[in-house]
């Protein structure tokens, strides 16, 4: 289970748990989770893609899986879900898969697959689904309603471990309003962690993250950017990426028992966003949307004192960040907000060239070349569609991209300026 779906730092975690599993093991993706929504299949093209282009598998989708669905549909994907080894469920609403599979055989598929040494991968919004209790996340965060718990699937049951399991549990977005613990916040959290019946605790999982719990091993490994934690009454256990902990050692933290671990107190409201990061003695873990915005300042500090070369650098560092993340198909809209960015600052600077930067040719060929260069990898790799957002960004910035033979020469209209590559 993890927080973070497809996200770059899990290519290595997916990669060996597929090796694990062996070459003959079938793979099915669950779509239930965000099957209400208009791109479901949009969603599911994506995620095929990156199974394959990163893991080198094929996932099939499954749908039909959901209470009422055509009888033979059902019972066909019942059966490809019965007879997979691998299962992947991930972004979405988590009250809307369970409401689905309440009352059909989707529940005992999962539970079964684990016990007969199956992999379920579970994130995002699926992942809150595992535990003894689900967080609807949308209901509260979204819509407005008290804070309060739904019954979960529990499959990680099978560890043995009674807990209600909080992805995103270090989210940042909010910036000027506590968003930790998937959009809820300290206060909100105080509240469903005092619902929480006496023998049952919350296991949050950060951004990008991945918790491996292996049942073979009786461990539960941490990899990704962040870290797992136990939360019981106010008091957290946190094991950091690259760190192993002992299934025991987590039921002895999650009952209340003595542990080996280190707890420390829950940090309050007042301590923002960033605590967990700073608590945790590591580095923050700057998000795309913060790394866009850091991005879009400097590139207006450039402007304003006509500092041309870090203008371009400042889109330089927005572009190495877009192709980091372009590999994290299943975020929301941070990537397409990333990219109107960037077709903007390219029009800020083709503007700023035709004001009057001497040698604009000069000035726009680093960016130019560079973006150049990344619409020639993106052709390659497949991706037709954002290879065809880089020309269009050019273009609406007055650069002009000529494909031939062996090259692409570029130039900005209206002048004798531009060069090939």
């Amino acid at each position: 289970m993890g927080s973070g779906e497809t996200s770059p730092t899990m290519v290595a975690t997916h990669r060996e748990l597929f090796a694990r599993l062996g070459e003959d093991a079938g793979a099915v993706l669950l779509e239930t989770p965000y099957a209400f929504q208009e791109n479901a299949a949009e969603i599911s093209a994506k995620a095929q893609a990156y199974f394959g282009r990163s893991a080198g598998r094929r996932v099939e989708v499954l749908r039909h899986l959901a209470a009422g669905a055509e009888p033979l549909a059902a019972e066909t994907a019942l059966a490809r879900l019965r007879a997979a080894r691998w299962v992947f469920a991930g972004p979405g609403s988590p009250s809307y898969a369970l409401a689905a599979w309440r009352g059909t055989q989707v529940p005992s598929a999962l539970a079964d697959l684990v016990q007969r040494g199956g992999c379920a991968v579970f994130a995002s919004a699926a992942a809150c689904t595992v535990g003894t209790r689900t967080l609807p996340v949308y209901e509260v965060y979204k819509v407005g309603q008290e804070p309060r718990w739904l019954e979960g699937l529990d499959l990680v049951g099978a560890a043995g471990l009674p807990v209600a399991v909080v992805p995103h549990y270090d989210n940042a977005e909010g910036g000027t309003h506590d968003t930790r613990f998937c959009y809820m916040g300290e206060r909100r959290l105080l509240t469903l962690e005092a619902q929480l019946p006496g023998d049952t605790a919350i296991l949050g999982v950060d951004e990008h993250t991945a918790v491996v719990l292996d049942l073979d091993l009786q461990a539960a490994v941490v990899t990704g950017r962040g870290g797992l934690t136990v939360r019981r009454r106010g008091r957290e256990w946190t094991w950091r990426s690259g760190e192993t902990v002992s299934l025991d050692e987590l039921r002895r933290v999650v009952g209340g028992r003595s542990g080996t671990a280190a707890a420390s107190k829950a940090t309050g409201p007042e301590t923002g966003a960033r605590a967990p990061a700073a608590r945790r003695g590591v580095g923050p873990v700057l998000l795309l949307p913060q790394v866009v915005d850091g991005c879009a300042e400097a590139f207006q500090r450039a402007h304003a004192s006509r500092d041309a070369a870090g203008m371009v650098e400042a889109i330089l560092e927005l572009d190495r960040a877009i192709v980091a993340w372009s590999a994290d198909t299943l975020q929301s809209d941070d990537l397409g907000r990333a990219h109107s960015i960037l077709r903007s600052l390219v029009v800020r600077l083709g503007e700023a060239a035709s004001a009057g930067l001497r040698d604009p040719a000069k000035a726009l060929a680093p960016i130019v070349e560079s973006l150049i260069s990344l619409r020639a990898a993106l052709r390659a790799d497949g991706h037709y569609d954002l290879a065809d957002a880089v020309r269009t960004a050019l273009a609406a910035a007055d650069i002009e991209l000529r494909d031939q033979p062996d090259t692409t020469v570029w130039q900005l209209r209206n002048s004798h300026h531009g060069r090939q590559t």
